[in-house]
């Protein structure tokens, strides 16, 4: 089944600990993922920032939710139990509960009283997310929004570059490389790399500042795809300069056997197309710059910890 919303989590989670034993988090995480029969994919699908579970932030917002309510407890770090009240709500049976049930509470109603724009079980822009991305939790919501303006960017990105100078596109992967750790200096890598032609540079850099090893490097703005004979003519040129490891860039993408066919041979050749390259930009800073900075902040457990 599909990983189920927060608000479809609360009442099992209430459920779960109906005994009133103090259990931890994890515990609980797991005995729902069991309940809700999630596959092993399912319960280890991560966030777009990839520092937590989809389900694990899905079961933390719906105790968030409990808690406020007053229907579950916190008793120290890590650990949670349900409330006297939570007993009570348990002994009423009821079908569901939803942030519409929770508004009964005093405590939880006084919460969304402070926030007209999230009177209802999910706010309009919650409801136009899950129903386009199955989006249903504030961290989620906040990171697909992320990732929209992120691809909107990406693509604005590759646009620009597309239509830029050859000139100024040698000194874009020439700066892109450098920040990425390649090459040295700049001026070092400006050295080696900016031999005009074909819509493109060809040439080589450090792999790094010591020079320990060679990379040969080849980067071409195009339209159209660029294919497996592209691919193999450009490993059989790194033979000239003894090089095992190349990077070929393109502004457009690349064949399926151009792709199959890297993973064939012995050199080790990176392929980087369009959309790689817009994002890797994005990554360090080559052509963009800050609009505005958000800091979303948690709790600091150990401050609370008395001895």
């Amino acid at each position: 089944m599909e990983i189920p919303d927060f608000q479809s989590i609360m009442l099992p989670l209430l459920q779960t600990l109906a005994d009133g034993e103090v259990r931890p988090i994890r515990d609980v995480t797991r005995s729902l993922a069991d309940h809700f029969k999630l596959t092993d994919e399912e319960r280890s699908k991560l966030l777009p920032s990839g520092q937590q579970s989809v389900f694990g932030n899905r079961v933390a917002w719906a105790k968030t939710d409990l808690k406020m309510a007053g229907l579950i407890e916190n008793p120290s770090r890590g650990l949670v139990r349900i409330s006297d009240e939570g007993k009570k709500v348990l002994a009423q049976k009821p079908d569901k509960i939803t942030r519409s049930f929770l508004r009964q509470f005093p405590a939880y109603d006084a919460f969304f009283t402070k926030k007209p724009d999230q009177q209802e079980d999910v706010g309009a822009s919650d409801q136009q997310a899950i129903a386009a991305e199955g989006i249903h939790t504030p961290e989620e919501l906040l990171e697909s929004s992320y990732a929209t303006l992120r691809d909107a960017l990406a693509e604005e990105l590759l646009d620009r570059v597309k239509s830029c100078s050859p000139a100024f596109f040698e000194q874009l992967v020439v700066r892109l490389l450098v920040a990425m750790g390649y090459g040295g200096s700049l001026a070092d890598a400006a050295q080696v790399i900016g031999k005009s032609g074909d819509g493109g540079i060809d040439g080589t850099i450090k792999e790094d500042k010591l020079g320990l090893d060679v990379v040969c490097v080849q980067a071409k703005r195009w339209e159209n795809t660029v294919g497996r004979p592209v691919v193999q003519a450009f490993a059989g040129s790194m033979e000239g300069f003894r090089a095992r490891k190349g990077v070929l860039i393109t502004t457009a993408t690349f064949s399926a056997e151009a792709r199959e066919y890297v993973t064939r041979i012995e050199r080790k050749i990176v392929l980087i197309d369009g959309p790689t390259l817009a994002n890797y930009m994005m990554d360090y800073d080559i052509g963009v710059a800050m609009s505005r900075s958000f800091i979303v902040k948690k709790i600091d457990l150990d401050y609370f910890e008395e001895s």
